[in-house]
């Protein structure tokens, strides 16, 4: 009877500890990546109940040891601050054995999250994979659960040096992203990636987040609410990390897409405080949250759901970080698609440019970099007359004339001025350093403006505006008319 019965439970705290042995959980590895100061890495892991665990690190600097009871038959210490750099033994220690970490670095590590496109493996730059030994991936196995797991039910890739081999079972972004990061930084970087293909946001979030936005339905496998954070999340929840970076949305162009305003912005929020909280306040509360934008996907849709998801992304923003999102930066990605993809036009294949956008905005929000460009132009100001509609964005634009790409709606009324509503395409027709002059087509007063609201806005670094440096387009956007010629977005 107890030896089924550990089986059972071999998916919740036992999975390390059935037989009393001291072990790391199963997070923990040689070769991994811990927290760097000014944080403070925290290490936990199973032993016999009663028994005292002394903990120790041995490397460039020493700390003193620390000792813990193993209750409920698990151990838990939090490292004092230690700077980046390594290589580091760490040793857990008992009386009848001990359990032994070896090549530990200390630096930043960054979740990655989401669905396929953060998946997506890399296939490019694989020879480069070896120059970066100091840039660490591990990842979770793909596993569901009912209930909240404390570690995870399976690791996919344990913690490694990076090799060709190694690097092409990884997420691209998520590796690209750490390579650049660590080109910028000059320590050692650790990734740690946990996502599945084709989930929707309900199934990585709490079930107390799905409360706030009233999302009770379910689906089936790894889809229904809660499971992937169930199995993929929580049991992460004691580590330290510096930040998240996470790459969904396709999945909700079709499933809640109307609550996506709500129930991304809430899952952000409400990962914060689970780190924070289960890091025993070691992760910050409000630490930075890097999202891609959706590319595109079936060029030639009439179908809204990509500008609608892209729009709720940014909780109806249109950029990032705002009130609502605060300490969050996004790469924007409409205009890098990819017709001929073998994996379909929705898995584009350049990660390059979308990890280099996301660490711009890491190097900006997360690392507090000035003079960093991170955000594509936005419009500042919008001036309507009945014949032009005048632009001003919030910075130099570089401009390419386009025929269709703004769109303007002309019912007297915000109401009708939905995706179905008759929008009509207005060219460009003329630029300067920061403004843009469209053609007032409505013969009356203009409702409503738009930007890149299709699934497939432009062809590959074509869209027709971007910065200056033409590295960051502008995001798209749908803005209304109010009293005065006064336009601002909703």
């Amino acid at each position: 009877m107890v030896v089924t019965l550990c089986v059972v439970f071999i998916l919740s705290a036992c999975v390390h500890s059935c037989d009393g042995n001291l072990r790391f959980a199963s997070y923990y590895g040689d070769h991994m990546v811990l927290q760097k100061s000014p944080e403070r890495a925290v290490l936990w892991g199973y032993g016999p109940e009663g028994a005292q665990v002394t903990v120790s690190l041995s490397g460039p600097i020493k700390q003193k040891p620390l000792v813990v009871t193993v209750t409920k038959g698990i151990w838990r210490v939090t490292l004092d601050p230690v700077e980046a750099g390594g290589p580091y033994i760490v040793i857990a220690a008992v009386q009848n054995g001990t359990a032994v970490l070896t090549d530990v670095l200390f630096g930043d590590v960054w979740l990655c999250g989401g669905q396929s496109n953060m998946y997506f493996k890399t296939s490019q730059e694989l020879a480069l994979a070896a120059k970066y030994p100091h840039v660490r991936p591990f990842m979770a196995a793909l596993r569901l659960s009912e209930t909240e797991l404390i570690d995870l039910i399976q690791v996919e890739l344990p913690w490694s040096v990076p090799t060709a081999r190694r690097v092409a079972e990884f997420s691209a972004v998520c590796w690209l992203f750490g390579r650049y990061m660590y080109e910028t930084l000059k320590y050692p970087i650790g990734l740690v990636e946990s996502c599945w293909g084709g989930t929707p946001v309900e199934a990585w979030s709490s079930s107390r987040a799905l409360q706030q936005c009233e999302l009770d339905q379910t689906k089936d496998g790894p889809n229904n609410n809660s499971v992937l954070w169930n199995a993929m999340i929580h049991p992460l929840l004691n580590m330290t990390i510096k930040g998240a970076i996470w790459y969904q949305g396709e999945a909700n162009t079709d499933y809640h897409q109307e609550k996506y305003n709500c129930s991304f912005p809430v899952m952000i929020d409400d990962w914060r405080m689970a780190f924070h909280q289960g890091s025993g306040g070691k992760t910050a509360h409000d630490f930075p949250f890097g999202f891609v934008q959706l590319s595109t996907y079936q060029k030639g849709s009439t179908d809204y759901g990509f500008p609608n998801i892209r729009w709720h992304q940014t909780a109806d923003t249109g950029f990032v970080p705002n009130p609502r999102m605060k300490k969050t930066f996004m790469a924007v990605a409409m205009d890098l698609p990819d017709e001929t993809s073998p994996y379909g036009s929705i898995h584009p294949r350049d990660k390059q440019d979308v990890a280099y956008r996301l660490t711009l905005g890491a190097r900006a929000i997360a690392y507090n970099e000035k003079d960093v460009l991170f955000l594509g132009p936005f419009p500042k100001q919008i001036l309507s007359t009945y014949k032009y509609v005048n632009i001003t964005y919030d910075q130099t634009v570089s401009v390419t004339p386009s025929k269709d790409i703004f769109e303007i709606c002309c019912s007297g009324t915000k109401a009708p001025c939905e995706s179905k509503s008759p929008w009509v395409p207005v060219p460009i027709m003329q630029w300067g350093v920061t403004t843009v002059l469209l053609p007032n087509l409505c013969g009356g007063e203009a409702a409503a403006l738009r930007y890149a609201w299709t699934n497939w806005p432009c062809d590959f670094k074509a869209c027709p505006i971007y910065s200056r440096s033409r590295i960051l387009p502008a995001p798209p956007f749908i803005i209304y008319a109010a009293k005065g010629n006064i336009w601002k977005s909703y």
